[in-house]
């Protein structure tokens, strides 16, 4: 029973009820899936299509996402800026909550949902959105966009301003800015961020900037830094080296055991420290292959310099 609920305001403002049926009837909407909040609303519209002549369209009331903690998922709760995060994940993470899917899973793009959609497969349960598991979705759609060849040069471009805007106010490291330097970082990186954004993150900096290190913070390491550092520069130097992550891994654990009483952890220390500064990160070898033979070379015979 619907009373006489009010459908123009005294202003000539369309309320929402007859709005929506109004707008939804001129874009030629056929099916109408709404959250099932929307339920007791739907015999007020299916009396203003009767009454203005109009084919309703089919109506699916779908049941609700909702947040951890059993509230309703609102766009007025919490901070979170859907601007800001990868459409893809978004609706990925969405989808893998809910229900109308054979089985849940991550990684299914836009046309991969449309085809495996079923709505007989619909169920009444709302479903809990854990928005804490949103980075491991980013991750995975970063790599199939780095995978996918047109994406991933477009992600350079993306990269290149992300950089330039950080750290363009040192010309000296303009060449990070290289295309070339720029689609070799990003496979490379890919598993360590779960946003592009996090390339030029403080962690990341030392991709793009050289670090100013000290001869005294690296002697504080170890006493045979040139020693180290000379072989390393033969490693990068040797013909037809094409050197790979477990290549270099091997290297310098034969390195590391060619000196006595220096332990191994102490010579990836001091690389790390040389490379980015910084005393934990990733593995040295990986550094070394994000970096490339040339800056390599570069931070090196800095330190040997200093």
């Amino acid at each position: 029973m619907e009373g006489d609920p009010v459908i123009l305001k005294s202003s000539g403002f369309p309320t929402y009820h007859l709005a929506c049926v109004v707008i939804d009837h001129h874009m030629g909407i056929s099916h109408m899936l709404r959250g099932s909040e929307w339920l007791v609303s739907t015999p007020k519209h299916l009396l203003l299509y009767q009454a203005l002549g109009w084919q309703p369209p089919r109506f699916a009331h779908l049941p609700l996402l909702l947040y951890r903690d059993g509230s309703k998922l609102s766009k007025r709760q919490g901070d979170v800026c859907c601007r800001r995060l990868p459409a893809d994940a978004l609706l990925d993470i969405n989808t893998n909550r809910g229900s109308g899917f054979a089985e849940n899973q991550m990684g299914r793009t836009l046309p991969e949902l449309i085809t495996q959609f079923d709505l007989t497969r619909i169920t009444c349960h709302s479903a809990l959105l854990d928005l804490e598991k949103l980075p491991e979705f980013n991750k995975l759609h970063l790599r199939q966009l780095v995978s996918d060849e047109t994406q991933r040069r477009q992600l350079v471009g993306k990269l290149q301003a992300l950089v330039e805007e950080a750290f363009g106010s040192q010309p000296q490291d303009r060449h990070v800015l290289d295309a070339a330097y720029v689609e070799r970082i990003i496979p490379l990186r890919q598993g360590h961020v779960c946003r592009l954004q996090g390339l030029v993150s403080p962690a990341q900096s030392y991709l793009w900037t050289h670090p100013a290190v000290g001869r005294a913070q690296l002697g504080a390491l170890s006493e045979r830094v040139d020693v180290i550092a000379k072989h390393v520069l033969g490693l990068l130097e040797g013909p037809g080296m094409n050197l790979t992550q477990d290549m270099l891994n091997g290297e310098l654990r034969k390195l590391s055991e060619g000196l006595e009483g220096t332990k191994h952890s102490t010579v990836l220390k001091l690389f790390r420290v040389a490379f980015s500064r910084q005393l934990q990160g990733p593995p040295v070898a990986e550094m070394t292959l994000s970096l490339g033979p040339k800056e390599v070379r570069e931070r090196t015979q800095k330190v040997l310099s200093s």
